[in-house]
């Protein structure tokens, strides 16, 4: 990748100027803002794939199954939700928002049967996030707002037997994989999106098919894109799901050159410390981290406040440990004005390279 020249390269451009200047502040959750809409099935089909109402199937209807859950398709069903959702954020402090695109890729769609939307999935929740970026960076054009493609970890498994009788079954491909995030990226990047986040990786494996996919297809296009890899510590052990430590996380996929490695989702701050702790002192490049609030309770909810969070936060930018922080499951626009108002006053994570250099 580290031979092409960039895409966006203006972008680019100040994009490093902040990250050097101050603790960046990624948005927060999705799915947590658009629960609070309580839509139903009607909500997500929108007019385009509403049922017809005289009971015959009509040619924008999806009579296969239901569609209601399926967030990512309320990008073209629900666009001012969404856009909703990244205004908030970016209102709240947010320097980087994410598109809606975490199930954007063929094989998570099909779980709805929506796989043929896939590229524009992608594209549309870029464009969405373009234009609240850019509207917020002509407000306050000494902050410039930032898009974030994500791709999602997909509903499958590349290291992992789905299979507890059959261990050596798995039921995708490297392959396969590397043709979702080719397809789901080249929309992203038709979007407008500055950055490609690899995200909540719960097997090293897949995202070494998202690493593959994006340089193949930054060659293809002749220009990359910086990318931003986010693995998920799974429990207590201290291990994502496919078996690896944070160390051994960070090495696997180092040969990429990303802008940021960092950790999200499954734990709260408190239990994500540690790895945080590793990957600063590991890390040759910048270092990420947006948290659940906390982990869920019995009925599935987040119970940590912005207040709890932005505290636990305030210590890791304390410690040198952050570039860029956000929240994930549970966090609201709320969490993350607390957490930016938290870490305003604290420098940067420094680069090795960067201390080499002073010293």
């Amino acid at each position: 990748m580290s031979t092409l020249p960039w895409l966006h390269p203006d972008r680019v451009a100040l994009l490093e100027q902040a990250l050097r200047q101050r603790i960046l502040i990624l948005d927060g959750g999705m799915g947590t803002m658009l629960q609070a809409h309580e839509l139903d099935e009607g909500g997500f089909r929108g007019e385009r794939f509403e049922h017809g109402h005289d009971g015959h199937a009509h040619a924008h209807d999806h009579p296969g199954c239901d569609l209601r859950g399926n967030n990512d398709l309320l990008t073209l069903t629900q666009p001012q939700i969404i856009r909703g959702v990244h205004d908030a954020y970016l209102e709240a402090g947010a320097d980087l928002v994410e598109t809606n695109t975490f199930n954007s890729t063929r094989i998570s769609q099909a779980d709805y049967k929506l796989q043929h939307l896939a590229q524009e999935l992608n594209r549309e929740g870029a464009k969405l996030a373009r234009a609240a970026c850019d509207a917020m960076t002509a407000k306050t054009p000494e902050k410039p707002r930032f898009v974030i493609g994500v791709l999602g970890p997909t509903s499958r498994t590349a290291s992992l037997s789905p299979d507890v009788n059959d261990p050596g079954f798995r039921n995708v491909t490297f392959e396969e994989l590397a043709e979702n995030y080719t397809e789901s990226a080249n929309g992203l990047i038709d979007g407008g999106a500055d950055v490609i986040m690899v995200e909540t990786i719960f097997d090293t494996l897949n995202a070494k098919a998202a690493l593959f996919a994006l340089s193949e297809l930054f060659h293809q296009r002749g220009a990359r894109m910086p990318v931003m890899i986010s693995g998920t510590i799974t429990d207590r052990s201290g291990r994502t799901l496919s078996g690896q430590t944070a160390e051994a996380f960070y090495y696997s996929v180092r040969h990429a050159r990303p802008l940021s490695v960092g950790f999200n989702c499954a734990l709260g701050a408190d239990d994500l410390r540690p790895h945080i702790q590793t990957l600063a002192n590991l890390a040759e490049v910048y270092v990420s981290t947006h948290p659940n609030a906390g982990l869920p309770n019995a009925f599935g909810e987040y119970d940590e406040t912005p207040e709890h969070m932005a505290d636990v936060i305030g210590g890791f930018a304390r410690d040198g440990l952050l570039n860029l922080v956000g929240g994930c499951c549970g966090t609201t626009p709320a969490h993350i004005k607390a957490i930016a108002e938290a870490v305003r006053d604290f420098a940067p994570r420094v680069l090795p390279s960067a201390q080499a250099e002073a010293a």
